[in-house]
Order: structure tokens, then sequence, then C-alpha cells
């Protein structure tokens, strides 16, 4: 009998999946490489302990508990060799198209004799399917190839460099074996400082429905995520954003938790002053730490990638390093 596993983003699709008739193991993958340190020259082993201590830091949960699926998560693939045939299920998004290279780049040096490796990545949101969709789904299954291994293991590299500049590079690049991946080269881009305001394409989402009107913390969200070409976070890290926020008086909450923007906020929505002056600048995106020292931030209009140093305050134009 055949033994399949079937590596998934996350655990919300698995009864879903059952419901589809989906043979085989499944193995949530549960980790928004998106957000927080992801440097290389680390073992998977390594690598988790530092996600598990950046993730309980969102209160998702006790850092020990956490580690510990991510054990049982790494010891389980390790596993692979007693399975027949092993699925790749991902899907379009940010969320997914970074732990997908994550995998690929790992099974890369692997010894995969006489077991078949696929991938199945197309943009249905795999916990938001029918089982008859996730049924059709499987038409888009296709074999990996040496040609996946090379250019997800270049994007993982990439990825986790001390700079984004190899990153950005990627985009100049062929990667239409994984049709989505550019896309969420992009998206991530965009997740670094603006050179309007020092926001992300995401906070600075939250801040303009915020200063439309939207005061309620879920609605803003949902509106927030309404703007997305491809949804790829979850609410935990929007709240994070919106606490930031909160605690730096760009928004402010009244008894009834509405949520309003400021004055502050008002100017940096209308890029009269910038972020990193207000809050301090201390974040990582892969393996590039952000800081004063090292600012790399994205130009909305060049839709480029550009490094800076300033003169403290920050309220004109940076210059260009």
């Amino acid at each position: 009998m055949k033994r399949i596993l079937n590596i998934i983003n996350g655990d919300a699709c698995i009864n879903i999946m059952k419901k589809a008739d989906i043979e085989g193991d499944f193995l949530p993958w549960l980790d928004f490489l998106h957000e927080g340190s992801v440097p290389a020259g680390l073992t998977l082993e390594e690598l988790s302990l530092i996600r598990a201590k950046f993730i309980s830091e969102y209160r998702v949960g006790e850092f020990s508990e956490i580690y510990e699926r991510f054990r049982e998560r790494n010891n389980r693939l390790k596993t692979y060799k007693k399975y027949n045939k092993i699925v790749l299920w991902f899907e379009h998004d940010l969320y997914d198209q970074l732990q997908l290279l994550q995998l690929l780049d790992w099974f890369a040096s692997k010894n995969l004799k006489d077991i078949q490796l696929t991938l199945i990545c197309s943009n249905n949101y795999l916990g938001e399917s029918t089982s008859q969709q996730i049924k059709k789904i499987l038409h888009y299954e296709r074999e990996v190839t040496p040609e996946h291994f090379k250019i997800a293991q270049e994007s993982w590299l990439a990825f986790r460099e001390a700079t984004p500049k190899s990153w950005f590079k990627l985009l100049k690049k062929q990667t239409s074996i994984l049709p989505f991946l550019k896309s969420a080269i992009f998206r991530m881009l965009e997740e670094f400082p603006n050179t309007k305001a020092g926001l992300s394409r995401t906070e600075y989402q939250a801040l303009l429905v915020i200063s439309n009107g939207i005061d309620e913390a879920k609605d803003i969200f949902e509106k927030a995520q309404s703007f997305e070409e491809r949804k790829f976070m979850g609410n935990v890290i929007f709240w994070k954003i919106l606490n930031n926020f909160e605690n730096y008086n760009i928004i402010k909450r009244d008894i009834n938790n509405k949520l309003t923007i400021t004055s502050l906020g008002r100017e940096l929505v209308d890029g009269k002053r910038f972020w990193f002056d207000i809050m301090p600048l201390d974040r990582y995106i892969g393996g590039c730490h952000l800081t004063l020292e090292n600012l790399w931030c994205w130009d909305i209009s060049s839709k480029t990638l550009k490094q800076y140093y300033f003169s403290k305050p920050i309220n004109s134009l940076l210059i260009v390093k």
C-alpha cells in the first residue's frame, strides 16, 4: 500500500481535505516566515528555536509549547523515507510561498530515491475551500523537478541574507516554474518601510482604514485585508501593528474600544512624519535586520528598493547612500 504524506501550510484545512478523501498523513508547517528573523546558515532545528521564541512574543502560546510543536513537526518531516509519495500543498500567497521555499530547499539535499515528490500550488485558499474544490485542485499536481529545487534554493538563500539586494534581484529572474513566487517576492518587498513615511504596506493600509472612520478592530482588519491581491496575514500580527500604533499615540482607543486616528497619525499617513522617527526601528524581514543604521526602504513610485542614511530628526526626504 502506498504511504502518502501531505505537507500543508497549517491545520485549518485538514478536516476539509479529509472530507475530500485525500489519502495519507498530514503535516502542517505552522510558521509565518514573513515576520521575524529568518537567518541563513542554521539547521532546521536551530531556526525552529529562533522562530519559536519570536512567535511566543505574539502571545499565541508559551515558548515551550510552540517549540515542542516545531520539534514534533521537524521529527515527522525527517521520517520522509517511510513514505512512497510526498505532496506539497501550498497556496499562492506570501505566507505559503515562503514555507514552500523552505521545504523545497530542505528536500533538495535529501535522498529521494523511490519517493515521488509532487507539488500542488493553486490560487485557492485551502482553508476556505469546499471538499469538492479540494478534489479539483488535484488537477494542479506536478512532479517536483531539479528546476524547482534550483530556484527555491536560490530564493530561500536570498530571503535569509543580511541585505535584501538578492531578494530584490529575483524579480528579474525567470521563476515561472513556481508561478506565484514573483508576486510573493514583490509583496514581501512592500513590507519594507516606504520612502513616504517609513510605513510598511500593511501598516499604511491599517492606518488609512482607521483614518477613513472604521473604528472596530475586526472591521479594520477585514477592510485592510480587502486591499490585498492575495491575503496572507493572520489577525495576530495585525493586532500587533495596531498595538504599536496605540502605544506611540498614532491611534487612540476610547472606553468602548473604538479606534480613531490622532493628529500625529494623520501627519504620518500624509507623509509629514516618518514612522521610525516615532517608533524605534528594530525589525527583521528574513535575514535583514532593519535598524536606522541598516535602513532599506521601498520606493512606492519607482517600485525600487533603496538604502538610506539620515540625520535626526527625520523630517525630510531621506538621502540615498
